[in-house]
């Protein structure tokens, strides 16, 4: 029987790709919302839940 091939052998096989363009435009994207929306429901919560809190 054939031994199964470890994760980290296989990432040592890998070879490194650079993030396209796209790609980092969708990461920047997705935290700057993510950060928004976390502030806003903050602000939303302080404003109209004041004393949860």
């Amino acid at each position: 029987m054939a031994e199964t091939p470890k994760l980290s052998d296989e990432i040592k096989k890998m070879e490194y790709e650079p993030l396209l363009p796209i790609e980092k435009k969708l990461i920047i994207w997705s935290l700057g919302l993510g950060t928004g929306l976390i502030f806003l429901l903050y602000w939303v919560s302080n404003t109209f839940f004041p004393g949860g809190h």
